[in-house]
């Protein structure tokens, strides 16, 4: 995938005012910024959840090799 670069941007830019407008801009921006936001930290969510279970899943596993230790 191609990067975009300034003149993409800018071109983005210019189309979008002229499709919603000077008035919807900052609202779009907000929901874009908010939709990001929740996306982020729906990710960070599920990721703590990941490495709490692989966590706990090591647990057991480090026991069992600390028990086989002291049977020796």
């Amino acid at each position: 995938m191609p990067n975009i670069g300034i003149p993409g941007l800018i071109l983005i830019l210019v189309f979008a005012l002229i499709v919603f407008g000077p008035a919807k801009l900052p609202q779009l921006g907000r929901a874009v910024g908010q939709t990001l936001r929740e996306f982020k930290n729906s990710t960070k969510e599920v990721m703590d959840d990941v490495t709490e279970e692989f966590q706990l899943e090591e647990k057991p596993k480090e026991q069992k090799e600390v028990d086989l230790a002291k049977k020796k």
